[in-house]
């Protein structure tokens, strides 16, 4: 009898395609993890609470606006990025979205988009997880259609005042500054509110069943008023906001691989040992055909993330790609965890076995940061030339 393969990903051997700098911080990340957060994530997910002290090791880590130059940020590839949200995601998808929300939104929006005084403000104590940063675009009425907005910020003298509501926004409720967007006379403008500002309220959203150890929250601004210096001085118009989703769908491509590859891994451990009429469930050729034909879509997922990456590095990617990315291994990350759950039988229904609750956690996946369906129609307008978006 062969060992069973302990990485499903070295099916392909993808580890030889990294470099030893990239294999290194994967490898740092994943031990981190194991040691300080896998053993405590079923309970956190069962009592749907997100671990506020860990941030400050995370930010220990590197792992806060790591892809980000200057200020405190580590300055890492796109691809050294991606595997360290590989193994974020393979622990849980909350966790990934933490870092996602924290680097490639509230972060990257200030490092883009804010004035010098902004970044020097914000940046270094986000980098370190002394703060919190939230990123306020999807409201009640408009998730998939960000451009109608309802939140309105309107001059007055050298003020703004903002007023309307958020929806569905990570780390809302903790945040010490939210990049929030609004409509103005000019278009879209970006806005920094920080906690405690009058008339700023978050409230968390309960009984979830998807992303149990991450926080979600609603923001409600009633007339905030701000001075002209908390307006991203650099963001114009929705194309503002929709570069910072990219950094974070970019995240989610290979984030998805590594919740795909936890929950493989967890079948072949428990197929190889599992005993029913004399031997291992895993020598059965329906067991194997499942394990082998999720071991292909996750490792032909792993090499699509990788690719993508490059380009990133390359400069070259283009959102079309980011959205085939998110778009293909998402919707396979569930499939595998789907399946990966009916080989564990009866136990996969357990907080103490991961695919079912990477299941649930990757519904959310699916819908945010642009729904399956927006992705779709992205990329067959780029096959088409064609818009199926109404104007």
């Amino acid at each position: 009898m062969n060992a069973p393969l302990t990485n499903p990903l070295d099916l392909l051997d993808l580890e030889s395609t990294l470099s030893e700098t990239e294999r290194d911080i994967q490898n740092t990340v994943a031990a981190f993890l194991t040691d300080r957060v896998r053993p405590n994530v079923p309970q956190w997910f069962n009592d749907g609470v997100f671990p506020r002290d860990l941030v400050p090791e995370l930010g220990k880590l590197g792992l806060l606006g790591m892809h980000l130059e200057g200020y405190g940020c580590a300055g890492t590839s796109a691809v050294e990025y991606g595997l360290a949200c590989m193994e974020l995601e393979a622990v849980d998808s909350g966790l990934r979205s933490f870092v996602s929300v924290q680097g490639s939104l509230s972060m990257f929006s200030i490092h883009r988009f804010g004035s010098e005084e902004q970044k020097q403000q914000w940046l270094p104590r986000l980098a370190a997880g002394e703060a919190i940063g939230c990123f306020g675009l999807t409201e009640p009425d408009h998730g998939s259609d960000p451009a109608h907005m309802r939140t309105r910020a309107v001059r007055d003298g050298g003020d703004w005042i903002l007023d309307g509501t958020k929806m569905w926004i990570t780390n809302g409720s903790i945040a010490d500054v939210a990049t929030v967007w609004a409509q103005t006379e000019d278009g879209i403008r970006g806005f920094l509110v920080p906690r405690g500002t009058p008339g700023f309220t978050a409230r968390d959203i309960k009984n979830k069943l998807s992303l149990r150890a991450s926080v979600t929250s609603e923001l409600v601004l009633d007339g905030v008023r701000l001075p002209d210096s908390a307006r991203l001085p650099l963001a114009e118009g929705l194309r503002a906001p929709l570069t910072c989703l990219n950094e974070a769908r970019f995240g989610i491509l290979f984030g998805a691989v590594g919740a795909a590859r936890d929950c493989l891994r967890t079948a072949i451990e428990y197929a190889t040992t599992r005993v029913q009429f004399d031997r291992p469930i895993g020598a059965f050729q329906l067991t194997q055909q499942k394990l082998t034909d999720r071991a292909l879509t996750v490792n032909t997922s792993a090499l699509l993330a990788l690719h993508l990456g490059r380009l990133k590095d390359a400069g070259t990617l283009r959102p079309e790609q980011v959205s085939v990315g998110k778009l293909n291994n998402v919707r396979e990350a569930i499939a595998t965890a789907r399946e990966c759950r009916t080989i564990l039988g009866g136990s996969g229904i357990t907080t103490e076995y991961s695919p079912l609750r990477h299941a649930a956690n990757l519904e959310s996946v699916l819908t945010y940061e642009g729904t399956s369906e927006i992705h779709l129609l992205t990329v067959g307008r780029a096959l088409t030339g064609l818009s199926a978006f109404a104007s």
